[in-house]
């Protein structure tokens, strides 16, 4: 009874693929992918998106355990704000930063003051822009790792004299290790494809800010073969990243 929605969900990931590499005259895809600006938009693709990807782990790990353990009233609207992201659409997420860091933004006033520098259409806005919409990803994996795994190992742990700081390092984040991984693998994902905030919120600058699925929107306008190369560039590069770095406990540990 499963095979049949089970195909046809199969079909409706694959089969967008398969339409672009019908669409792609495969002897010219090297020629295609291997410019200047390709290799430009990829690298600073997976530089900003590693970086995104520390700042999601450095960020969403205490706020993860916060909001697992945490008892105080109002826990579950600031569960529904942190999860905002993932049902935001990407432009207005853009906007929202753009508001918030732009020149007439509140902080972004403050932070011209301060430095002046303006945050938006700079690498470092790519970066923000792609954790602010990956996080939620990591955040969702630790926080339901950390129900499912209970407090009582902690609540032992504190009865026996074990400092918060302890507790957290040699209790928590052990439990937090398998979670952890696929967490990581899917904010990385998600900020290598990041492009409605990235492009709102930092645009389309060669070398700056434009990362390869910015790219393919360029060459879309211009070259639609390149487009179609690059889309495939990412996709595979994507495939790589999940396939080598997924967790073993996404396949459930059993073979």
């Amino acid at each position: 009874m499963l095979a049949v929605p089970a195909t046809l969900a199969l079909a409706l990931v694959v089969l967008p693929v398969v339409g672009l590499v019908v669409r792609t005259d495969l002897t010219r895809l090297p020629g295609l992918i291997a410019t200047p600006s390709s290799w430009h938009a990829l690298r600073l693709s997976l530089l900003t998106a590693g970086l995104s990807t520390v700042a999601c782990v450095l960020l969403g790990v205490p706020l993860a355990v916060v909001l697992a353990r945490a008892r105080f009233r109002g826990v579950r609207l600031l569960r529904s704000v942190v999860l905002l992201p993932l049902v935001l659409p990407p432009v207005v997420g853009g906007l929202a930063l753009l508001y918030l860091l732009g020149r007439k933004g509140f902080l972004g006033v403050l932070i011209t003051t301060l430095t002046g520098e303006s945050v938006p259409f700079t690498t470092t806005a790519v970066v923000i822009a792609q954790t602010f919409v990956a996080m939620p990803f990591l955040v969702v994996s630790l926080e339901g790792a950390l129900r499912n795994a209970g407090d009582r190992y902690e609540q032992v742990a504190a009865t026996l004299g074990a400092r918060p700081w302890t507790v957290f390092r040699r209790v928590t984040l052990p439990l937090l290790l398998p979670a952890l991984g696929s967490g990581v693998v899917l904010s990385f994902a998600r900020a290598l494809g990041e492009f409605g905030a990235t492009i709102t919120f930092a645009g389309s600058l060669e070398d700056v800010t434009r990362t390869l699925p910015l790219e393919v929107y360029t060459q879309a306008e211009v070259d639609v073969d390149s487009a179609v190369a690059l889309a495939l560039l990412l996709i595979v590069v994507a495939i790589v990243v999940i396939a080598v770095a997924r967790p073993r406990s996404w396949e459930g540990g059993l073979r």
